[in-house]
């Protein structure tokens, strides 16, 4: 009895404490910098694949413009981790933006179709330098008992960029197709000068903790099943919430609504699918109103086990909807499960690596695992529906978010335990 009545005494605490601690700016600046990657990213998606068409080739050709940039952030992300490592979050972040900066304007003024696939593929390149780097710096300034919303505030700021930049690109549209390209390269210069100002390094110096301990490699990391359980979750995160949904949704709304592509079945069917891929969205935005915050509270694991359960489940009926209300209310549901791992992962990582400790390899093996998820689930799922039809497709989805479930089912919870320092016998 004496010690339940410490343990409800211990999660009181724990809740006050989470209640008072604010954000720190440094984060905040982050999360700005986020907005306007996302913004411009979503500004400059749905012209690309028209402006690789525009060089007159096929639309295979164009496709694999697109796919360029994922295929080089999977094959540089090891490359990036060990920059992390090496010269630290900073200057890694700064190299990475600056890169994607330049290689936006210069597929801007790209003349030949050779030239934008180059360009393009070398924002990939920047594009994992600053993302793990990001994570990395969340991790070393975020207070150990704010992780999740730290990490729910920045997921926030990169969801709502996507959703209001195609929004802003629709109305660039007018000015040409290259004009999208001149204005983000510009904004990220933009941003990565103020993230070069407001994070110098002696700032840093006062806000992140010094490193007490060496570097934590991937094997070290490897042998905590929590961040085993983390891989495995980012790999299906990224098969359906970042691939699938984004490749496979679209095709499954005309083909199923539409009828015959052609006349207004097919602008209802392309209306139908903005729409859920909005869905998504909005119930993605709900869920980090609260998961954050929910994760720093009562641990990571129950909001992981939740959020994988309904996005699995619901991710897995996608192909059972026979109306666009019910693909609607089926798209928000899995976002809003979406919504409850993503801040919950990103602290788990943080609790595995510790605040003391640099990462830089773990964390780019976790990017890589979700870059792998992205590019490998539209492909699988696509030759799936090719074979069978779509609901054998986004059930395929449905047993890849169960397989994550299950992992995190033995993976330990992160949020009370000392920082990767289990032994071998505790951590399988």
């Amino acid at each position: 009895m004496f010690s339940l009545s410490l343990g409800r005494e211990g999660r009181r605490d724990r809740r006050q404490a989470v209640a008072k601690t604010a954000i720190p700016q440094e984060i905040w600046v982050l999360v700005s910098a986020a907005f306007v990657i996302a913004l411009g990213f979503g500004l400059i998606a749905p012209i690309l694949p028209q402006y690789a068409r525009s060089f007159d080739v096929t639309v295979f050709a164009a496709s694999f413009v697109v796919s360029s940039f994922s295929i080089l952030r999977l094959l540089f992300a090891p490359v990036s981790g060990r920059m992390v490592d090496r010269v630290g979050y900073r200057h890694t972040y700064l190299l990475g933006l600056t890169i994607v900066a330049l290689s936006t304007i210069l597929v801007g003024i790209a003349q030949t179709y050779w030239q934008l696939l180059f360009f393009r593929a070398l924002g990939g390149i920047g594009s994992t330098m600053f993302t793990v780097s990001a994570m990395g710096l969340i991790i070393r300034i975020s207070p150990p008992d704010i992780r999740g919303r730290c990490s729910a505030a920045y997921g926030t700021a990169f969801l709502l960029g996507n959703v209001f930049g195609p929004l802003v690109g629709a109305f660039m549209g007018m000015w040409g197709m290259r004009v999208p390209f001149f204005v983000y390269g510009g904004a990220l210069i933009v941003a990565t000068i103020i993230v070069a100002i407001r994070l110098n390094p002696e700032h840093l110096r006062h806000v992140v903790p010094k490193r007490t301990t060496p570097v934590m490699n991937f094997a070290e990391a490897w042998r905590d099943n929590a961040y085993r359980a983390a891989l495995l979750g980012g790999f299906a995160n990224g098969w359906s919430n970042f691939g699938v949904r984004v490749a496979i949704v679209p095709l499954f709304a005309a083909a199923t609504f539409a009828g015959v592509a052609n006349g207004d079945n097919a602008v209802e069917a392309t209306a139908t699918a903005g729409f859920a891929l909005t869905a998504f969205a909005v119930g993605n935005v709900a869920a980090l109103q609260f998961s954050g915050r929910l994760s720093d509270k009562v641990g990571r694991k129950p909001l992981l086990l939740v959020g994988f359960a309904v996005n699995a489940v619901f991710v897995g009926i996608v192909g059972f909807t026979t109306g666009d209300i019910s693909l609607l209310v089926v798209s928000a549901l899995s976002g809003l499960g979406a919504g409850m791992i993503n801040p919950s992962q990103q602290a788990v990582l943080a609790d595995v690596i510790g605040s003391d400790r640099q990462g830089g390899r773990v964390l780019a093996s976790y990017q890589m695992a979700q870059d792998f998820g992205a590019i490998s689930g539209p492909l699988v799922v696509g030759a799936i529906v090719d074979v069978a039809d779509y609901r054998a497709g986004f059930v395929a989805c449905g047993i890849i978010g169960a397989a994550a479930f299950v992992s995190w089912l033995f993976g330990r919870e992160t949020l009370t335990s000392t920082p990767c320092t289990v032994s071998p016998t505790t951590s399988r």
